[in-house]
């Protein structure tokens, strides 16, 4: 059997997988930071992920580890918990949970779960994130403990408090940043991992003005026993990982489908389901962070040439190695250089790319901006239900919003197009030809068919109207009856109905409704013109 082909994609994989590990071991450690929690609980999830997705899962080039957001929304849970809980094994218990929930969704074939956040929603969301992160790492910055909860209060508190601000905790932060934005230009070069290793070559001389350092703590994983919330406290749990596994998801499934995009490949979503509830139940039961594929690492996989999920393990065993070989220097990493790779870590939302095309098409602004202003506002969880809730009343109102066209027939064609846009369109003598613009449902219907009648009473000498139904793909109990009692309306004036481009289903369950007033033969044209003709 040949194998020439597969060594070149093995060292392909093995470059990738040491390029990501450089990246993804400073960031582990920081985003253990963010969930405050032991830098053991970044890695143990980092290891727990890449193995597992790198077994079970699908795409070629997702990276699965903690995320930014994820350990954001794991401290706001930690946060919640009642003190008389053990944090960490509280924070174990909730990933735990996130796994069975991505097991149950997996086993109902709920792949579309990420649909219930819609893209603006997650990019503001994102980036109001990524502000939130950013404040609280601020605070490292300048070595001030800050009381307040609420993002910007805290801010607010640490500008007030500029006269206690450690100046070369300070610097020394803002050099760590400049340096990673500078390395950001230089793809092949893991940036994190090159600051995180000048930060350590120089934290005696660091220490000595003051600047703070991470500290000695162990990264081996401990095994971690149930700590449930007290019984009054299960729905607020709850509420918090439903947000953990939407966010999980949502953000995983961007990543793994534009990497998927860019080469062609298949993607399969019930299975990268069932490897994140695999993979977070394991890095539960280690008490590491939740995990899932984050954007950033798996597009370094992608660029760095990774041609199968063999880089993804590659890329597990050269951070194990990094950290057994490491860890007595990690301890001495300075906490601002620490924070300037979260910083930058979650500086991509930020990104004027990822607004830019919804102020071009003018569309979903509102719902970008208002998702990120409700996580500064109201707090990274009630921020994301609000923006969530916001996108859903927005969707309803767009679709309840009555838009009834009125079509007439090009000159020398069979076309029916809207008049309104179309001057040349000519209304066909004795017809009134409606298309509603947005499927019907119970929230539309009446007021679809109220404009409908009134369309009716504006025009002169017609016996017959048409509605197309091309819009909607199937009917609810509300339409049908609206539908009924519209037809009853115009045969008591001497009118016809027809119903032009109906889908099967629609036909089927108009047949099954034997409305009075709108017989089996007035339901079957499949295009306009043969309503008019027939």
């Amino acid at each position: 059997m040949n194998t020439t082909p597969a060594a070149p994609g093995l060292r392909g994989d093995a470059i990738a997988g040491l390029s990501v590990a450089a990246l993804l071991v400073p960031e582990a450690l920081a985003y253990s930071g963010i969930a405050g929690l032991p830098p053991s609980a970044g890695v143990i999830a980092l290891l727990a992920g890449l193995l597992v997705y790198g077994v079970l899962g699908q795409s070629r080039f997702a990276i699965v580890s903690g995320t930014s957001s994820a350990a954001a929304l794991l401290a706001a849970d930690i946060a919640a918990a009642h003190s008389a809980v053990d944090r960490a094994a509280f924070a174990a218990t909730l990933v735990i949970a996130t796994g069975i929930c991505f097991a149950i969704a997996a086993l109902l074939r709920l792949g579309g779960l990420s649909n219930l956040i819609a893209r603006p929603v997650l990019r503001g969301y994102a980036a109001g994130l990524a502000c939130v992160i950013a404040i609280k790492q601020c605070a490292h910055l300048v070595q001030i403990s800050s009381t307040q909860a609420q993002p910007l209060m805290m801010f607010a508190e640490l500008l007030q408090g500029y006269s206690r601000w450690a100046w070369p905790s300070l610097a020394t932060g803002i050099a760590a940043l400049a340096l990673l934005f500078a390395f950001a230009r230089l793809r092949k070069l893991p940036g994190a991992f090159v600051v995180a290793a000048v930060g350590i070559a120089l934290s005696p001389w660091l220490s000595a003005h003051g600047v703070a350092s991470v500290g000695p703590s162990t990264l081996l994983p401990t095994f971690a026993a149930p700590a449930l919330p007290p019984a009054g406290e299960w729905l607020g749990t709850l509420q918090l990982g439903a947000a953990l596994v939407l966010v999980l998801y949502a953000e995983s499934y961007s990543a793994i489908t534009a990497a998927a995009m860019r080469h062609g490949d298949p993607v399969q979503r019930n299975r990268d389901l069932f490897a994140l509830a695999i993979a977070n139940v394991a890095s539960g039961v280690l008490r590491g962070l939740p995990v899932g594929a984050g954007f950033t690492a798996t597009s370094a996989n992608d660029d760095a040439g990774a041609q199968s999920r063999r880089a993804g393990l590659f890329a597990a065993l050269a951070s194990a190695i990094l950290v057994i070989v490491c860890a007595p220097l990690i301890a001495r990493i300075p906490l601002p250089v620490l924070a300037a790779i979260v910083i930058h870590a979650v500086s991509g939302a930020w990104a004027p790319s990822a607004f830019r095309p919804y102020f071009l098409w003018r569309r979903d602004r509102l719902l970008l901006i208002a998702a990120a202003i409700a996580v500064l506002v109201f707090g990274i969880l009630n921020g994301l239900l609000i923006a969530v809730v916001l996108s859903i009343v927005l969707w309803l109102h767009q679709v309840s919003t009555p838009r009834l066209s009125v079509l007439g027939r090009l000159p020398g064609s069979h076309d029916f197009v809207r008049i309104d846009q179309h001057p040349d369109a000519r209304a066909v003598p004795g017809w009134l030809v409606l298309r509603p613009e947005e499927p019907l449902f119970f929230g539309n219907a009446a007021a679809m068919f109220d404009v409908a009648h009134t369309r009716v009473l504006e025009a002169h000498g017609i016996h017959t109207v048409v509605v197309s139904l091309e819009a909607s793909s199937d009917l609810d109990g509300t339409s049908v009856e609206v539908l009924g009692n519209f037809a009853t309306w115009l045969r008591n004036r001497g009118i016809g109905l027809r119903i032009a481009r109906p889908r099967q289903r629609i036909v089927d369950l108009l047949d099954r409704a034997r409305l009075p007033d709108l017989p089996p033969a007035d339901l079957r044209y499949w295009s306009v013109d043969d309503a008019v003709h027939d």
